[in-house]
């Protein structure tokens, strides 16, 4: 039995992402990490930029590492085969590792098998993937469960994209409900510190990605300028396509209507200055900001590439993608209406979305594998 089972030492689990931006990925795991019993369970990171991110203050605040290779930068393979080799000879204190990124997952796995990780979990976050690289990332997305022995999914279609036929278990992506109930006060702060008082406030957060759509917001809000000229657009999110963005604003003749935020640490404000929340992405694994903002009781409209276990609430819509942005329009404007908080926060508890359980759940499972694998 290992000494952190034996009550000693916390057991210590190295989660592997690209990076610790603040991404759906990133938040869900903060969330928990925040919520564990950090004397019984740690977490470390290993990421693929060399550069320090959004989170890893907070998280060696908490007692946490984060690990840089130079990936991502460099896409030099053998130099990061060489790297994970060098990392797991001297950190080899890992019962479990837990990899979210199944493009470089298969050689991750396989460095961690070799070094006799005992627990080696694959976690899949999307349920489609794009890009000029998906014929790799199709290879790299069959290759990610050769060394894993542990599956795991965001929801069921992020799981049967991933793995198929494999058996594996959902993680819902949990939040803090509480945070984020909606406050009248919180409200009228936030409104007056972005000069939003008179304004209806259409809400996006997310990275500002093609996966995520926000080209399609700027002519969906177009449209909504059209019938409601005090209209807003906030949208809360670094990423590539910022400068796109901007010059497809100005193009429309919308930039002097549009907020762009870069990543906050208190996005539980931001969702107050709301009035309507729109997520049109194009897939994504499950979309944990649609139960946060539905927990803040915000009229919340997704795409349909958005996965069903969003769902939490009344306040949940869906459209389709191949409706015209006239057809957003209308439904964001129609949407419009008092806030429901309760209706939010009771629905992201009853679907299992409250991070206090959860995080109990993952720390207990977490424990029960370590000690098996010391056996």
């Amino acid at each position: 039995m290992s000494s952190a089972i034996a009550g000693q030492e916390p057991i210590r689990v190295l989660h592997v992402l690209q990076r610790m931006e603040a991404g759906g990925t990133q938040a869900f795991l903060m969330n928990l990490y925040r919520n564990i019993d950090r004397s019984k369970v740690q977490f470390d990171f290993l990421v693929e930029y060399s550069e320090k991110q959004f989170y890893d203050d907070e998280i060696e605040s908490m007692g946490g590492n984060v690990y840089r290779t130079s990936f991502r930068e460099d896409f030099n393979l053998i130099k990061f085969k060489r790297d994970l080799k060098q990392f797991f000879e001297i950190h080899n204190r890992y019962d479990i590792i837990h990899c979210h990124v199944y493009t470089v997952g298969y050689f991750v796995l396989k460095a961690a098998k070799k070094t006799n990780i005992t627990i080696r979990i694959a976690h899949s976050h999307n349920n489609n993937m794009s890009g000029v690289t998906k014929p790799l990332k199709i290879v790299m997305r069959h290759l990610f469960s050769i060394y894993a022995n542990r599956f795991m999914a965001c929801s069921d279609e992020a799981g049967a994209f991933l793995f198929g036929n494999r058996a594996f278990t959902v993680i819902r992506n949990a939040i803090d409900v509480d945070k984020f109930t909606f406050s009248e006060v919180k409200r009228a702060e936030i409104r007056q510190e972005l000069g939003l008082e008179d304004a209806f406030v259409v809400g996006n957060v997310g990275r500002l990605h093609h996966q995520k759509n926000q080209l399609f917001l700027l002519d969906v809000f177009k449209e909504i300028l059209l019938h409601k000229s005090n209209s807003v657009l906030l949208l809360v999110g670094n990423g590539p396509l910022r400068q796109k963005l901007l010059s497809k604003a100005v193009s429309l003749s919308i930039s002097d209507r549009i907020i762009l935020l870069s990543d906050r640490h208190d996005m539980d404000r931001l969702y107050q200055a709301m009035d309507v929340f729109v997520l049109p992405s194009l897939y994504e694994g499950f979309g944990i900001v649609a139960i946060e903002a539905q927990s803040a009781g915000l009229p919340t409209i997704c795409s349909s590439g958005v996965a069903k276990a969003a769902n939490v609430s009344k306040l949940f819509s869906e459209l389709s993608l191949d409706d015209s942005p006239s057809v957003w329009a209308e439904k964001i404007i129609a949407a419009n209406g008092e806030r429901d908080s309760f209706a939010g926060s009771t629905g992201a508890r009853s679907h299992g979305f409250d991070i206090k359980s959860n995080s109990l759940e993952l720390q207990n499972w977490y424990l029960r594998e370590a000690e098996y694998a010391s056996r």
